[in-house]
């Protein structure tokens, strides 16, 4: 039986399972979720016949169109922020939509610049397609080193890969390093896929750059402050003619029904949405402030999570003690530049003062 040597070899870690009973602060969800209410309705419109149906996309990408114009609009970029159904492409979850741009617009042996450390699929996709994965690492005092990123952009670069703001780190880039990047991009044929999957926990976005540069791809997902993530549903936003590439490799029904119908009614209540992003910041504001007026190290920068380094023992072994003794998920690492920090997905303020609690009684 043929194997494909790079699958064969490739080396994954998969997500950790038996979560249900923790309280889940390693994976940047929603520890707290939608309100109850609001699932409660949404569940009585899954009728059979609803279920009973292949999923149809037009109504999802139509909300979204309006939503994210309006999104443009209130930002002061009107102009480059009028989309339409065609602009849009919904994958399960937004790692799908990198696969398929990895699939369509890379040719194998080419290369794809990401940041180091960066979310793992675009290192594993990168083995899966054949290309050549070249991250340029993060400097120790956590900042993004843009010129090594555009002296990393080659000839046979293919791909350019912007995680704004970066995952794990939170690090945004500024408008004038994003275009300094997407230019280069441009001068080698190159594609620049800009990953805004915590956009909704920070204010800028370079979604009005698909209007302006053809060659800019914007990917979004519901899995963060949307609270969706066991339901899979991202997009990805782009210039038509991208957008008609990808569906020739896409499957014909890609986003479940019950993920469009929650989805449909979360653009439908904007005010939900701002709930939901006052909550998340208010829990964020005051872990950062507990945790300072404890004496801790702590990293901030966007997105719903945070680093701090404990003081009595390594990362860990505190993450490891918070998981057997509180039942308390968090996330460590192995890398030099993290391995002694926790990071902690922020979420609702109760949930932050739980985790407090069973912090400082391991941390001791």
């Amino acid at each position: 039986m043929y194997i494909k040597p790079c699958i064969k070899e490739l080396v994954r870690i998969g997500g950790q399972q038996g979560r249900y009973d923790y309280l889940r602060l390693d994976m940047n969800e929603n520890p707290g979720g939608l309100p109850a209410e609001f699932v409660e309705a949404v569940k009585k419109e899954l009728t059979p016949e609803y279920l009973a149906m292949y999923p149809e996309e037009s109504r999802m990408k139509r909300l979204l169109a309006e939503y994210l114009s309006r999104e443009a609009s209130a930002g002061g970029n009107a102009a480059g922020g009028r989309f339409t159904e065609d602009n849009f492409c919904l994958t399960n979850g937004s790692d799908m939509a990198i696969r398929y741009l990895y699939e369509v617009f890379a040719e194998p042996g080419s290369a794809v610049v990401t940041v180091a450390p960066s979310f793992e699929m675009y290192r594993i996709y990168a083995e899966v397609f054949g290309l050549r994965h070249r991250p340029v690492g993060m400097g120790e005092d956590f900042e993004i080193p843009v010129g090594k990123i555009l002296d990393a952009i080659q000839e046979d670069t293919d791909l350019v890969v912007l995680l704004n703001p970066n995952n794990p780190i939170g690090r945004p880039y500024t408008d004038e390093e994003f275009e300094q990047i997407a230019e280069k991009a441009a001068q080698v044929g190159a594609l620049v896929i800009v990953d805004e999957a915590y956009h909704y926990f920070y204010p800028n976005t370079f979604l009005n750059k698909v209007a302006e540069k053809e060659h800019v791809v914007v990917l979004r997902t519901f899995s963060k402050l949307m609270s969706l993530a066991g339901c899979r549903m991202g997009f990805m936003v782009a210039a038509p003619q991208i957008i008609e590439y990808v569906r020739h490799v896409r499957p014909s029904f890609e986003v479940n029904t019950v993920a469009l119908k929650f989805g449909e009614k979360l653009l439908e209540q904007p005010e939900l949405i701002g709930q939901l992003q006052a909550e998340a910041r208010e829990g964020k504001d005051y872990l950062l402030a507990a945790l300072k007026d404890q004496g801790y190290e702590t990293m901030v920068q966007e997105g719903n999570f945070l680093f701090v380094k404990p003081k009595t023992a390594p990362a860990r072994e505190i993450a490891g003690r918070l998981e057997r003794e509180k039942k308390v998920l968090v996330k460590s690492y192995g890398a030099p530049l993290l391995k002694d920090y926790l990071r902690i997905s922020t979420g609702g303020k109760m949930y932050m003062e739980q985790f407090m609690e069973a912090f400082l009684e391991v941390d001791a």
